[in-house]
């Protein structure tokens, strides 16, 4: 198993600089939030103004619109659009494969969920962590800030190598939390044993817009670039022990490169029906770069 990612390496401040010109906007963000940049679905009195509705006994004097009063005899007041946080829920895999390879792949998903948590705290927005293999941990409660960035990246070089996925029981547990409707985030090779078919299923069940972060290797898609697959071998499952013998041929290759396309296919199709973003990362190149496909314009619509 190789290392993750120390505190030192994950905390760059050239990495952390780049992020600058990104960011994340959202159609709308929930009610009951924190003053913040986000357009929210409640009406109150921030400072950009939403519409006109019908003066009721209770509402604030100050609201009323007096020249509509002079012209039309009736009283109106005027609504304006509250600002507050979009909450931002990093879900990260730690589990056995994340940590397989060198580099492994949770390098490349620490660095994923750092970068999102830093643009998000950088405009006021709230970033709560949850890490996950057989089970599910609640590692930072949703909370604001730009000063947390520093005890956030403390909290991911400190998440260590756990047992086997269960990505479909998590995501299903993590629906039943009670938590304001937000922006989930989920950062895994989703190489889950219930399938991809179970995997979208799950995501379906979620309350928030979600973003897909897949970690991948150019071998996943082409196992010959491994120096090892050939001939005779054996195949060892890293979480559950599950060891599988097998002549590596023509024949099985194709079979296994037909069921990698139709795993990455439904996981596509996902995002398509469901309106999701879906990125992957290749934990083998430059993580930032490959990011920066999500902001083309500078900001991600969520």
């Amino acid at each position: 198993m190789a290392d993750a990612p120390t505190f030192a390496e994950l905390f760059d401040p050239d990495f952390l600089a780049a992020l600058q010109p990104f960011s994340l906007h959202a159609r709308r963000v929930a009610r009951d939030g924190r003053p913040a940049e986000q357009a929210s679905r409640d009406r109150g009195f921030g400072l950009e103004f939403a519409d006109f509705k019908s003066y009721v006994p209770g509402d604030d004097l100050r609201a009323i619109d007096w020249n509509i009063y002079r012209r039309l005899g009736r009283l109106f007041v005027r609504v304006f659009e509250e600002r507050q946080d979009l909450p931002v829920y990093l879900l990260v895999d730690r589990s056995r494969s994340m940590y397989l390879e060198d580099p492994p792949r949770i390098g490349a998903g620490l660095r994923a969920a750092l970068a999102l948590a830093s643009i998000a705290l950088g405009q006021h927005d709230s970033v709560g962590l949850f890490s996950f293999s057989g089970v599910l941990n609640i590692d930072a409660k949703a909370a604001s800030g730009k000063h947390r960035l520093v005890s956030f990246a403390e909290r991911l070089a400190a998440l260590d190598e756990r047992d086997r996925t269960d990505l479909t029981g998590i995501l299903n547990e993590l629906s039943g939390h009670r938590l304001r409707r937000g922006f989930l985030v989920v950062i895994s090779d989703f190489f889950d044993p219930a399938g991809a078919e179970e995997i979208a299923r799950a995501l379906a069940l979620c309350r928030h817009r979600l973003l897909l972060v897949q970690l991948v290797r150019k071998t996943d898609a082409d196992p010959t670039l491994h120096p090892d697959l050939h001939g005779d071998i054996r195949l060892l499952d890293c979480e559950s022990g599950d060891a599988v013998d097998l002549t590596v041929t023509p024949a099985t290759l194709a079979r296994y490169r037909e069921s990698y396309r139709e795993f990455n296919e439904r996981l596509t199709r996902f995002a398509t029906d469901y309106d999701a973003g879906l990125v992957r990362i290749d934990a083998d190149e430059d993580v930032l770069d490959q990011l920066g496909v999500l902001f083309e314009s500078g900001s991600l619509v969520v």
